[in-house]
């Protein structure tokens, strides 16, 4: 049952996992950063992009985004300035329904096509994964299976445990 009524009692849960932040770094950093949300986990992979095209910060940045839809695009426009300006590389993954232009069918995200897409684990990234837990455990898990060490990968997540 889907259905909400007077008197229901709920449970709400945080975000799962350590929470985390980016600051732009002093100096130019080396080491580029991969950004991977699954639905609304964008919302704070968004503020560190934000904060990143912010500083003027030269660090090569990612974001790889699983929705269902362009509709359900979190920050649309605003993902669109920002790769537009060149500060952040935006990969969208529709799992529902592609835009028209879209290169790539629709359909979820797997191990292929996320090792595709990210930086790959020899120019020794710093990950941070966010979105419903099984979405975050399983991109973990690819991560991990593509030569990406475990330390390097920041996951935070929502949903059940």
């Amino acid at each position: 049952m889907h259905d909400l009524r007077v008197g229901d009692e709920i449970e709400v849960h945080g975000p799962l996992g350590a929470f985390f932040v980016w600051t732009p770094p002093t100096e130019a950093s080396p080491r580029p950063v991969q950004l991977i949300a699954g639905g609304s986990g964008v919302v704070p992979l968004y503020a560190m992009a934000q904060a990143h095209a912010a500083a003027g910060d030269t660090t090569d940045f990612r974001l790889l985004y699983s929705v269902r839809t362009p509709d359900d695009v979190f920050f649309a426009e605003e993902l669109a300035a920002l790769a537009a300006t060149g500060a952040v590389d935006v990969d969208l993954v529709y799992t529902r329904v592609a835009p028209p232009e879209a290169s790539v069918p629709p359909g979820r995200l797997t191990a292929d096509r996320l090792r595709d897409a990210v930086v790959p684990a020899e120019q020794d990234p710093r990950v941070y994964v966010c979105g419903p837990t099984p979405f975050v455990e399983a991109v973990a898990r690819w991560l991990q299976d593509a030569g990406h060490r475990p330390g390097d990968i920041r996951t935070e997540r929502f949903g059940g445990s």
